[in-house]
This record gives C-alpha cells, sequence and structure tokens, in this order.
C-alpha cells in the first residue's frame, strides 16, 4: 500500500503531537502501526512538516533524523506522547514530565544542527510545555490521536471532522438504520 504524508497527519497543531501522532491506533495494539518503523517514511516525515505542520513557520525546511539519533528520537517521541496523553487524561504526571524533560535535553545535545527534525521536535514539546491552557489539548474521540483545540468554544471531539468526525458519524448513522430496519 502506498503512504504519503497528507494535511490530516498534522492535524496535531503542534509539530510534538504530530510527532507522537506518527503511531496509527496507538490504543489499539493489534491494529497499530508505526509510521517511523519505515526509514522512506520517517524521511519523508520531515519534509512533510516542513509543509503542512502548523508550527511549519517556526522553523526552516527540516533535515531528517540521523540514524545513530534514531532511539533518542523514538524515545522522545514515546516521552512526548506519555506525558502529554497523561496530563489530558488528568493523571498525576511529575514522572513523565522528569522523563520528558530528560529526553528532551538528550535530543538538543545530541542533534546535528538547529533545522532537525530532532531539534524541532524537542523545541515544540518544550512550547507546548509552555502552554498556558493545558485543558486546550484532546485526544481524539476516535483515533486517539493528541490534537490542540484552539476552536472559540473549545468543544472539538475530533483531530479533524473532515476524517474522523465524518467515519465517527457516519458508523453512528450505519448502526442507528442498522437497529431501526425489521
Amino acid at each position: 500500500m502506498d503512504f504519503r504524508w497528507t494535511a490530516h497527519r498534522f492535524t496535531g497543531g503542534a509539530l510534538a503531537l504530530d510527532v507522537a501522532n506518527s503511531v496509527i491506533l496507538r490504543h489499539e495494539p493489534e491494529r497499530s502501526r508505526d509510521r517511523f518503523a519505515i526509514a522512506a517514511q520517517r524521511d519523508g516525515f520531515a519534509q512533510a512538516a516542513s509543509e503542512l505542520s502548523a508550527e511549519r513557520l517556526l522553523f526552516d525546511p527540516l533535515q531528517p533524523v540521523d540514524a545513530e539519533n534514531l532511539e533518542t528520537f523514538l524515545q522522545l517521541r514515546e516521552t512526548i506522547d506519555c506525558y502529554f496523553r497523561g496530563r489530558t487524561a488528568g493523571h498525576d504526571t511529575r514522572d513523565a514530565l522528569a522523563d520528558l524533560l530528560e529526553v528532551i535535553a538528550r535530543a538538543l545535545r545530541l542533534a546535528p544542527s538547529e533545522d532537525s527534525l530532532e531539534c524541532a521536535t524537542a523545541r515544540s514539546a518544550l512550547r507546548l510545555l509552555g502552554e498556558p491552557a493545558a485543558e486546550r489539548m484532546k485526544i481524539c474521540g476516535n483515533c486517539g490521536w493528541l490534537f490542540l483545540d484552539r476552536s472559540k468554544n473549545r468543544s472539538r471531539y475530533w483531530c479533524d471532522m473532515a476524517v474522523c468526525g465524518n467515519r465517527a458519524k457516519a458508523n453512528r448513522h450505519y448502526h442507528r438504520k442498522k437497529d431501526a430496519s425489521p
């Protein structure tokens, strides 16, 4: 199956969240898929993020992750997900925050340049830590992705109405029709 990084894949509202969301269906281990497991997809992410990320104006075109920094980058992705998912769910995140700060520091130290994906992701995570309104971060009710709700009344439920919202509404409609038929 051919895979492309599309605008839907960058609906998190911050590069750090888009990186965390690179694991598809994280909450369903049997169906989960890591888009960074394939080097071409991982390398393509840097170019796509330069064009599609909500924070694209904050950095130059991004360079892909160096092979020697891959382990640290993937650890950064997982700690971003762990911390912000826990914070969104209202859990005690002190340990997760300490882990995140340690991995951010390591990623920044090992990043080969300012325009590397590792460096930009670490900086994006730091910006999110300073986000004043923690209640703006949400978890999509359909796919489980993390996203920032920047709507005026903070009522967004899905990461992307055109994809997850439509799927959820179509599913509800199908079950309503199915239950109503004799």
